[in-house]
């Protein structure tokens, strides 16, 4: 029996009804063929402006796994999950949109965020993504370190300046600031820009933090020269962990355009690299701020193992856990219960625009494996309970 399998404890905030939804949204779910048809009809009634169409993503989809379409209609969900001790990162879970106008408009966004989150212990962190600041391609251009055209030049200067703006405005209002990690062929841009901006802010404590996806080949050896760096520069240093999401993506191109795969050849590499991450953030906690972003029970209770070891108490400033809204409450209560610095990646946004962001987490509790039938299995098990109570 798993510490995390309190279910109680795991879906004290779903009423009876909420769970029977989310039970039967699951099931669905757990149908590939179900899934991918279901995902091919949204997209179409979205893009078509089908009526009803919102409040039909909203009673289901959306309310499984967004807080809101504004921050302040997410608040109500911040405050009753904080009574649990579970903080909340707001999400701003706009993807697919690759204008100017819109980087702008996101980038302001963050900016918003950050002042909602200074002083509100109930928002550790502030996120976003690369991709929400600027082109996929002109991070691979950059990446590439190729002669850059005079308005390629321009763009990746906005997409500096925005980086800037954010991260100089976290720092003013001592709000940590995460970067989230994307695709390998533009990830190595973002980690030099982000490099760069730990360098600028990151002189007194961790306020930038970057992302690293533990599925991928040489991160342990990334890490260890970004502790040299910081070292010698004078910086600290803050990461989140999480194994990956893109992997089939990452494994078609490599063999389309004929590079070396990138991700670790089977799951336990993958597992293995992840938990030397736990390590090596435990063995640097002078530079080092960790946050092991995954729904992964066995790499949570290692993390939770090695800090009794080390004698370091569970709510430990530098030490941090998360999960997804919507998924894997067992492991969040359970921690927040314990008293465990653990927060819920919470997105919001206009219902039909977080579509392709909804539909991502339709398919990827498809495709990882077990991760629908233990939800399934707890929540049937919290229904079970409450009857027979």
């Amino acid at each position: 029996m798993s510490i995390f399998d309190n279910t109680q404890i795991a879906f004290a905030d779903r009423t009876d009804a909420q769970l029977k939804k989310a039970y039967w949204m699951f099931k669905a779910i757990e149908q590939p063929a179900v899934t991918n048809m279901g995902i091919s009809v949204l997209n179409f009634t979205v893009k078509n402006n089908v009526p009803f169409v919102n409040t039909i993503v909203r009673n289901t989809l959306f309310e499984q796994f967004c807080g809101g379409e504004t921050r302040e209609e997410s608040m109500k969900v911040v405050k009753q999950m904080f009574k649990h001790h579970v903080g909340s990162i707001f999400d701003y879970a706009i993807e697919g949109k690759a204008e100017e106008a819109v980087f702008d408009h996101t980038c302001e966004e963050i900016k918003e965020n950050i002042k909602f989150a200074e002083g509100n212990p109930a928002i550790p962190f502030v996120v976003f993504k690369p991709t929400g600041f600027g082109r996929i391609e002109i991070y691979e251009e950059v990446g590439k370190n190729v002669e850059l055209t005079t308005s390629q030049k321009e763009e990746w200067a906005r997409v500096v300046r925005r980086y800037t703006e954010v991260c100089q405005m976290a720092y003013d209002r001592n709000v940590v600031l995460m970067i989230d990690a994307e695709e390998t062929w533009m990830q190595d841009s973002t980690d030099q820009l982000v490099t760069d901006m730990m360098e600028k802010f990151n002189k007194e404590k961790a306020i930038v933090w970057n992302t690293l996806q533990m599925y991928r080949t040489g991160r342990l050896e990334y890490l260890e020269e970004d502790l040299r760096k910081a070292k010698e520069k004078n910086y600290f240093l803050g990461y989140k962990f999480v194994r990956g999401a893109y992997m089939e993506k990452e494994r078609e191109r490599a063999a389309e355009m004929n590079y070396p795969d990138p991700i670790q050849p089977t799951k336990q590499a993958t597992d293995d690299n992840y938990n030397a991450s736990i390590d090596f953030v435990l063995n640097n906690l002078d530079v080092v701020s960790g946050f092991f972003g995954t729904h992964n029970e066995k790499s949570t209770e290692l993390v939770m193992d090695k800090m009794k070891a080390a004698g370091l108490p569970n709510d430990h400033r530098q030490i941090n856990f998360g999960q997804l809204y919507g998924m894997s409450d067992n492991i969040t209560y359970y921690l927040g219960s314990e008293k465990y610095n653990v927060s819920k990646y919470l997105p919001y946004g206009p219902v039909k625009d977080v579509v392709p962001y909804l539909t991502r987490r339709a398919q990827e509790n498809t495709s990882v494996a077990g991760q629908t039938g233990r939800e399934l299995a707890l929540i049937a098990k919290e229904l079970k309970r409450r009857k027979n109570k």
